[in-house]
């Protein structure tokens, strides 16, 4: 069976991982859009590791060595990745 997070725990899941975001922003995206996959169980949202990863993952850009690279994406260009070890 699936372990569900409750808002707190998602926001200090995502927290530990370096993802800072509070349970109050968690709450604005749930109402707003934009946010991580969510259940509801009773009148609580939940959420799973898997959906708050996804939706991190998704969330973050590509490698970058400077702030350049941001243009360079924007045209189009290939930025080197680093190679996952």
């Amino acid at each position: 069976m699936l372990e569900y997070l409750t808002r707190e725990e998602a926001s200090g899941y995502l927290t530990q991982r370096g993802l800072i975001i509070g349970k109050t922003t968690l709450q604005k995206m749930a109402t707003v859009g934009g946010g991580p996959v969510y259940s509801i169980f009773g009148n609580r949202a939940v959420y799973t590791h898997a959906n708050l990863d996804a939706w991190a993952e998704a969330k973050l850009t590509a490698p970058r060595t400077s702030t350049s690279d941001a243009a360079e994406l924007d045209a189009g260009k290939a930025v080197p990745h680093a190679s996952a070890a």
